[in-house]
């Protein structure tokens, strides 16, 4: 199993380019299962979980051509014959449930494994089943797999979520533009990979209204188009990397990076003393005067500070002045980083949903073990600033969302590598 080997102490300095969003491409993806004509999707990421819903869309008889060198893929689903998603496949990304409200809208069926993904606490599809069965459709749980079905057509209907669940607006929206009637998504999340699946989806013929804000009103056709649509660059790249520059007490232009999506975190990186500067190009991010300041964050759904920066920013606020506090409250479980951090020196105390982060003048370099996804990442940045060497076990989490992140640290001055096992 892999590795990451990071000499740290070294200011960040250069260009990254932000890709396209990876939690926006995933859902995008599953639409070409509405429509047996294609879809094209350009600024697509080469991540893990990109390859992996590939290959579940595959398996249900999507044919995919994919181009590497101009990010571009181009689905068709007019031969999709399988409405099962197999446990091999799902149990590896939990985004792989987003296929089951456009196989129920569109073949009135659907077989889909329970979802695997990180281990960051319970993210249960109880809300997704709930809202299906209010459009018509049956549902049983069995064997690990969820088994839906219904007769005709889903009917649309007034859909109030008791919680803000992204997956759950996303599968619902997708499921209603082929539902006989309006539905109406109350209490939908906001996110801008929500917003883009929208936009997308209207490129397809789908009536949607409500786009970017907390109720949806979507009536249903008999049948969605062939469409091309550029994914929105990913807001969790780009602060990741923006974190970087901040932590190593560098100067990055974020190419293609857009201020609007990340206001919550750039709002707490400038609370926090770092320099950040639109351009024409992206998002400069900047710090070289001296130690960051502690500040408080709270997790919300959008546009609160994201669940998905929670663990990097704990990185940056290791070496703050002062005290800092962080307050989980999207995931439970969501603090495995916290042991590793501490192996390398840093302060830091949990209670309960909260982090009580006390800023220390330096970290040290140890080895570390990755638990999921973003707490994976959070350990690189931290090596990136620490006194001597990190090695960070179990890399293939950073896989599932970061494309070649060790090519595009080191060409900004980073000692980074990754070690084969």
């Amino acid at each position: 199993m892999d590795r990451i080997r990071i000499s740290g102490g070294r200011p960040l300095n250069g260009e990254i380019d932000i890709v396209g969003a990876k939690n926006a491409a995933l859902p995008l993806m599953a639409a070409s299962l509405l429509t047996p004509e294609s879809l094209t999707l350009k600024n697509l990421p080469s991540v893990a979980d990109i390859h992996a819903m590939a290959n579940l869309l595959s398996e249900l008889g999507v044919q995919t051509e994919h181009d590497a060198e101009s990010r571009t893929v181009v689905m068709h689903g007019g031969n999709v014959t399988e409405t099962t998603a197999p446990y091999d496949i799902v149990r590896k990304m939990r985004a792989s449930v987003l296929v089951l409200g456009p196989l129920l809208a569109r073949f009135g069926k659907a077989r889909v494994s329970l979802p695997g993904g990180c281990a960051i606490g319970t993210r249960p599809v109880d809300l997704h089943l709930k809202a299906l069965e209010q459009m018509g459709a049956e549902i049983e749980l069995a064997g690990g797999y969820i088994d839906a079905k219904v007769n005709g057509r889903l009917k649309g209907t007034h859909i109030l979520f008791p919680s803000v669940t992204v997956g759950g607006t996303e599968n619902i929206l997708m499921a209603a533009t082929l539902a006989d009637g309006e539905t109406v998504i109350a209490n939908a999340a906001r996110e801008p990979e929500v917003t883009d699946l929208a936009r997308c989806l209207q490129a397809m013929g789908a009536e949607i209204s409500g786009i970017g804000s907390d109720t949806l009103h979507v009536v249903g056709k008999p049948q969605l188009h062939a469409a091309v649509h550029g994914i929105v660059p990913d807001r969790i790249e780009t602060g990741t990397y923006a974190v970087a520059a901040a932590i190593t007490g560098g100067d990055v232009l974020l190419r293609g990076a857009q201020m609007g999506s990340n206001e919550a975190v750039f709002g707490h990186m400038m609370r926090a003393g770092v320099d950040v500067t639109e351009t024409a190009e992206g998002i400069r991010i900047a710090r070289q005067n001296g130690r960051i300041h502690g500040v408080d964050v709270m997790t919300e759904p959008y546009p609160g500070f994201p669940t998905d920066m929670q663990a990097q920013f704990m990185a940056l606020l290791t070496l703050a002045e002062g005290a800092s506090m962080i307050t989980e409250s999207i995931f439970e479980n969501r603090f495995m980083h916290v042991p590793e951090l501490m192996r390398m020196g840093a302060d830091i105390n949990v209670h309960g949903a909260s982090a009580i982060v006390r800023g220390v003048p330096k970290l040290s370099g140890a080895p570390v073990m990755a638990t999921d996804l973003r707490a994976s990442v959070s350990l690189v940045l931290a090596g990136l600033a620490a006194e001597g060497v990190t090695d960070v076990n179990r890399v293939y989490h950073l896989d599932r969302g970061y494309e070649k992140i060790e090519q595009k640290l080191a060409a900004c001055g980073a000692e980074i590598e990754r070690v084969p096992e």
